[in-house]
């Protein structure tokens, strides 16, 4: 069978147009394609390999617990999901932990815990949901309704009533929005999909206090911000805003599909037994591999290395731009970096991603205007200015056309 990107076409659904390049090897932070050609990752896999690829502490957690037990149903528990929940309890606000496979199944979670709490403790008409425009959130037909782009929850019937939405740092929209009657809010700590957007301190913080004033839950969507990407475990505690309820992801499994919902014990308790569920959360393989990612990444080390990376991500990108001014600001924090194009590049950034495979470098877009990196948090210094030397590369040959 020869595996190439023609058998794509001709056997799965037409909802991805992936590149020609398909990579089959990784360590570290380079991947080797079928023609055994390098590229320097700066994706991560959107966020998802946090210690790069084949990371010793994940390959030897998978290995151990591969040669245990894999799989259980939810009427028993298991050694590796108590240990990940209580270490993500110990590390956090949260009190308790509901363990899914994704993101998107992690945020279905939040809200439906959401809407339980509000129908319980306060009555039907307390259903209403705000979240905001460019917002990203999965794409269960719940959470696509809830993030902000219309165009992902369009042309398939019907959406789930009561969302609303408003823009990102907007205070005043915000609060002519909410009322006694929202059950939940619903943001990321720094829009991720949206552009790499940082929220203002006022806005945060505003958003927290008319939560608490209208009996409304706080939801952090941490899927692409939490586990280190930010420099901080998770992203709300470099804020000072403390949410109700956080949903974890992407890095979490360091590659390995997990996802988690992180609330109190007050909040989790609406979650009664057969009100909620998932075959395969919480599953010993997926837990076992997040501790790994989890422990590895939750030392003061590796959180501080991503601050530092950050500066020197920062410094050589400026450098580029110095040279080819494509550039009209370099935004976000930690490790989830955006460049955003200059005017005459405007709707072109998926050109400079699409130049950086030419060059062997992988990087990533946030819309059509942002150029979003989002490397491994411990990636050696030598590879961000041998990635970022290609990415010049890459920049020059979209600028000479």
């Amino acid at each position: 069978m020869t595996v190439n990107r023609e058998l794509f076409d001709q056997v799965m659904v037409p909802n991805y147009a992936p590149s020609s390049v398909i990579p089959v090897r990784g360590e570290g932070s380079r991947v080797w394609d079928q023609q055994d050609r390098e590229y320097i990752d700066f994706a991560g896999g959107i966020a998802v390999n946090c210690l790069g690829h084949c990371h010793p502490a994940l390959v030897n957690a998978l290995k151990e617990q591969g040669e245990k037990i894999w799989h259980l149903s939810n009427v028993m528990t298991n050694e590796p999901a108590l240990r990940l929940a209580k270490k993500l309890v110990d590390a956090t606000f949260a009190e308790k932990v509901y363990f899914a496979n994704s993101g998107a199944e992690a945020n279905e979670a939040a809200l439906k815990l959401a809407r339980r709490l509000a129908l319980e403790e306060f009555g039907a008409e307390k259903s209403q949901i705000i979240a905001f425009n460019k917002g990203f959130h999965g794409r269960t037909f719940f959470t696509v309704t809830v993030g902000g782009q219309a165009a992902y929850s369009d042309g398939f019937g019907p959406k789930p009533g009561d969302i609303v939405h408003c823009d990102y740092n907007d205070l005043a929209a915000f609060e002519k929005l909410i009322s006694d009657k929202t059950c939940a809010v619903m943001m990321e700590p720094l829009q991720g999909e949206g552009g790499i957007v940082s929220p203002t301190d006022e806005f945060a913080k505003g958003v927290r206090e008319l939560c608490t004033k209208h009996n409304a839950l706080l939801i952090f969507d941490e899927v692409q911000t939490g586990v280190g990407r930010t420099g901080e475990l998770y992203a709300y505690q470099g804020l000072g805003v403390t949410p109700d309820i956080l949903t974890s992801a992407k890095a979490l499994g360091g590659g390995f599909p997990i996802g988690a919902m992180l609330t109190t014990t007050e909040i989790a308790k609406h979650l009664k037994v057969g009100t909620h569920g998932s075959t395969y959360g919480g599953n010993p393989l997926a837990c076992a591999v997040g501790e790994a990612a989890f422990d590895t990444v939750n030392t003061p080390e590796v959180l501080a290395g991503v601050k530092a990376k950050e500066a020197l991500f920062r410094e050589l990108l400026t450098a580029v731009n110095d040279k080819y001014k494509v550039f009209s600001e370099i935004r976000g924090q930690g490790l989830l970096i955006g460049a955003v194009v200059a005017e005459q590049y405007k709707g072109r950034a998926k050109e400079f991603l699409v130049a950086g495979i030419n060059e062997g470098v992988m990087s990533l877009v946030a819309g059509a205007d942002v150029v979003r990196f989002t490397p491994s948090l411990v990636i050696p210094e030598a590879d961000i200015r041998e990635g970022m030397a290609r990415f010049e590369k890459a920049v020059a040959a979209v600028v000479n056309g």
